[in-house]
């Protein structure tokens, strides 16, 4: 096994996108919900 020094460690880059896709799934499930919510409980325009 080798031993990485700190500034070794600090110059590793990686994980950035799986911030992306948990955000991505955050909006989709949003945006399902708000849907499946205006199917069940539908609310005339008061226009």
């Amino acid at each position: 096994m080798e031993t990485l020094k700190k500034n070794e460690m600090m110059r590793i880059k990686g994980g950035g996108i799986t911030g992306w896709v948990i955000v991505g799934i955050g909006a989709l499930a949003v945006f399902l919900a708000g849907v499946i919510d205006g199917f069940v409980n539908p609310k005339k325009c008061t226009n």
